[in-house]
């Protein structure tokens, strides 16, 4: 059989199992964007919350980074050296967090594979949560294949944690996102936090997330901090904030950072800029902004992210309600196995500071008129 026989065979199972997906264009610059046939769309699916892709602060500081070093990094930072706004974002975002050290990575995707196999080796034990992200997924199974015993523990499960720490004697990690990015719930870092102190495991946590929390510091074990720079900070890359000697570690063991081009210098500069706005007054402002949207959507209910799942069980209603939602000029796509468990397909409601009071109520009113929301749920503008 030929590899496109192969191929085609595959792709014949995925739409038999309804489970087929293609790429849609989609022009969009902030919160709207139109579709290939001209509609026009509001944009409830991406991760830019705070609506910083788009800011012109941080766009400026793009545009002058590409005129003074062009649009590329040319190789890997030890091969070609690191322009200096690489620096000076790892300083920022080091200060940021609350760390010694910094080191940015090409993506998020990167960062989580290529650190957890830095860390892997022969007698180290790696605990990860069942629904961390799929980057957290392959660099376990890449410190696997390094020697490394990886676990799955049940999702935000202490107890099962523990047990799999206590009967492990040598050097142990734990990984997390702080915030699941399917379901927009918080990890209880607290309470895995104190499981780590008392089995002397490290703590690696993703906040690429958690714009709206968890928020933590003095946390009573060794943590490693990975984010993003292309949620929150509306730019592109991956970061980790961590201890000096850990960095240079990394600097010198990480593969997804040695063997990679380096971030590009417009990339840096935008993510600079945006962290700027965001550690400002008008930050705060547009994180208050995003949490009332996000309260909109889920009033009464404890608030953890601006992700809200609305789960439809069966993936044909998943895709019938997004295309349904598609007709009232909302974008809202629809997620399905692999990305979630079978039977737990669901919209994925992504909320962010660049929409407007009158967008966010016609998302509350066309869910209430699709039953995804309670028919109470309010609709009346945000004061």
């Amino acid at each position: 059989m030929s590899w496109t026989s192969w191929a085609q065979g595959r792709n014949a199972k995925a739409r038999e199992k309804r489970r087929w997906r293609q790429l849609r264009e989609l022009d969009v610059f902030g919160a709207r964007g139109t579709l290939h046939d001209g509609r026009r769309v509001v944009v409830f699916a991406a991760n830019d919350y705070l609506g910083l892709s788009a800011h012109p602060e941080v766009m400026a500081a793009a545009h002058r980074a590409i005129d003074e070093w062009g649009t590329g990094a040319g190789a890997s930072r030890l091969i070609t050296g690191s322009r200096p706004v690489h620096h000076e974002l790892e300083e920022n975002l080091a200060q940021w967090k609350q760390t010694e050290a910094a080191l940015v990575f090409p993506s998020g995707y990167s960062a989580n594979v290529g650190i957890l196999s830095a860390l892997a080796g022969p007698q180290v034990l790696i605990c990860s949560d069942e629904l961390n992200h799929a980057s957290i997924v392959d660099g376990c199974r890449l410190a696997a294949s390094l020697g490394a015993k990886t676990e799955l523990y049940r999702h935000n499960d202490i107890e099962a944690l523990e047990g799999l720490l206590g009967s492990w004697a040598g050097r142990s990690v734990v990984v997390t996102d702080s915030v699941f990015s399917m379901d927009g719930d918080a990890a209880p870092l607290s309470e895995l936090a104190s499981a780590c102190a008392r089995h002397g495991a490290l703590l690696l946590v993703d906040e690429a997330h958690a714009v709206l929390g968890p928020y933590f510091s003095g946390l009573p074990c060794e943590v490693l901090r990975i984010g993003t720079l292309s949620k929150a900070l509306g730019s592109q890359g991956g970061f980790v904030a961590c201890s000096t000697e850990m960095a240079q570690m990394l600097v010198n063991r990480c593969r997804s950072f040695i063997y990679t081009t380096a971030l590009a210098p417009s990339s840096a500069a935008a993510a600079l800029a945006a962290l700027r706005v965001l550690r400002s007054p008008e930050g705060a402002s547009l994180l208050a902004q995003l949490e009332g949207y996000s309260r909109r959507l889920l009033p009464g209910r404890r608030l953890a992210s601006p992700i809200v799942p609305l789960i439809t069980g069966s993936e044909e209603a998943a895709l019938k309600a997004s295309e349904a939602l598609l007709e009232m000029s909302l974008f809202v796509p629809a997620v399905r196995p692999p990305s979630v468990p079978p039977g737990t397909s669901r919209l994925r409601v992504s909320l962010s500071a660049a929409h407007t009071d009158d967008e966010v109520e016609l998302l509350v009113k066309s869910l209430v008129q699709l039953d995804l929301l309670p028919v109470g749920t309010p609709s009346a503008r945000l004061l």
